[in-house]
């Protein structure tokens, strides 16, 4: 059990995502989705979601692209792994040394060690901090003979992976839909929440009144060990992202954080009772002793059970209903890490928040297999430096004309032929992070 945490399961081999779910016969945007809030637990499909969110409600996206970030390298005549983790203002990098054979980290590394990578090498300067004397995880590195580290990277590195995920996937696999790829330094890996999203999710969520907001983190390794907090990450919050937020709390909207990435770079831009523009380095913790107090909604993969995350979600959702929604999950074939199946917590609001919408006639999800399709899209607009204008600006409702507006959309859903997706086409459901936006 993680400190901190109440959350504390057994997790079968057979619960773990080895391959993207679109090699299983399941589009990205159809894994299964359950959503759990004071109504209860829901199980339903990822491509509903905008038939549980509503008009005033805000989900934000963590824009930051996934690096090749494991590169080959030989280590005292033998083969290792380098994940490179974070970039460091002093143009070092804080990077893991790993078994090649994925056997876990490589610990008894020392200062001044020089590990060949390709052309160009990289010399272990100290331990990061917060790192066991003697047995560090990740170090501080300078990076020697390779002059464009992007380059290489794309040449020759690879996204990171883990013992359960056994045969490489390429870096479309990796990468979200929304991710901006112009942005260098990205992230160590996958912000694997927001991998579900398709352009045909975020058009019905902007069509059922959802806003869409975009902020940046760039993750770092998480591959912690035991009791291990996590590490220091860059994060930017624009100004539109958190003028927009404001806006949808003083409008009674949650503010539905895609990601425990997304969560900690609102959480660290909040100050004074609001979010407010920030950039920088984020090194905070959420848990019992610092509760979300922007974030009150949270899509979320499944999260392994010595997860340094699982503390963040009970920040969020309470104990209680992460407890309840991760015993339905395994009760009910979930599939865990970020190629498995999704969760949107939906905790209980204050009364001057609103109220949580667990709708009753939520769709039941549709097994893994299959592909309503749904109407056609028209592609996504062109979006500012500040935010993404998926949805057109139009002044907010009042709660009884957002239901009937809701409700309106919902049936001329319904009576849409369904067709089959064609497979490569601009909103193939098989790998649609290829299409650029």
């Amino acid at each position: 059990m993680v400190a901190g945490t109440s959350v504390q399961f057994r997790l079968p081999d057979d619960r773990l995502a080895s391959a993207p779910p679109e090699e299983r016969g399941t589009p990205r945007d159809q894994v299964r989705l359950l959503v759990a809030g004071d109504g209860g637990i829901a199980h339903s499909r990822f491509d509903h979601l905008a038939e549980v969110l509503g008009p005033g409600d805000l989900v934000v996206l963590n824009t930051s692209p996934t690096m090749p970030a494991a590169l080959p390298g030989r280590r005292r005549g033998h083969a290792v792994t380098i994940h490179f983790s974070t970039r460091n203002d002093n143009g070092s990098w804080t990077v893991e040394l790993r078994h090649q054979d994925q056997r876990g980290p490589i610990l008894d590394a020392v200062a001044g060690e020089v590990i060949q990578t390709g052309p160009g090498r990289i010399r272990l300067e100290q331990p990061a901090p917060g790192q066991k004397t003697g047995a560090a995880r990740l170090w501080l590195a300078r990076i020697e003979g390779i002059p464009n580290l992007a380059r290489h990277m794309r040449r020759h590195g690879a996204p990171i992976r883990y013992r359960y995920v056994p045969q490489p996937w390429p870096l479309a696999a990796y990468q979200n839909v929304f991710a901006d790829r112009s942005r260098w330094p990205g992230s160590a890996e996958m912000p694997s929440a927001g991998r579900p999203f398709t352009t045909r999710v975020l058009k019905r969520l902007a069509a059922s009144g959802v806003g869409i907001a975009r902020l940046e983190l760039h993750t770092g390794v998480s591959s912690q060990e035991s009791g291990e907090p996590p590490q220091a990450e860059r994060f930017r919050v624009p100004a539109g992202t958190a003028r927009r937020v404001n806006q949808a709390r003083r409008e009674g909207g949650r503010i539905i954080a895609v990601g425990t990435t997304v969560t900690r770079a609102l959480e660290s831009a909040f100050a004074d009772g609001v979010a407010q523009p920030a950039a920088g380095w984020t090194d905070l913790v959420l848990g019992p002793t610092r509760p979300a107090q922007v974030v009150n909604g949270l899509i979320s993969g499944w999260h392994a059970p010595d997860a340094s995350h699982l503390a963040l979600l009970e920040a969020v959702a309470g104990p209680e209903l992460v407890s309840a929604a991760y015993g339905a999950a395994l009760d009910g074939d979930y599939l865990w890490h970020e190629f498995g199946d999704s969760c949107l917590f939906l905790p209980p609001m204050d009364p001057s928040g609103g109220r949580v919408r667990l709708s009753a006639g939520l769709p039941e999800q549709a097994g893994r297999q299959g592909h309503d399709g749904g109407e056609e899209l028209e592609d996504p607009a062109e979006g500012d430096a500040d935010e993404l204008q998926w949805e057109r600006d139009k002044p907010h409702e009042r709660p009884q004309q957002q239901r009937q507006d809701r409700q309106r959309k919902r049936n001329h859903r319904q009576q849409q032929p369904q067709h089959e997706c064609e497979h490569g086409g601009p909103f193939c459901c098989r790998y649609p992070s290829s299409r650029v936006f």
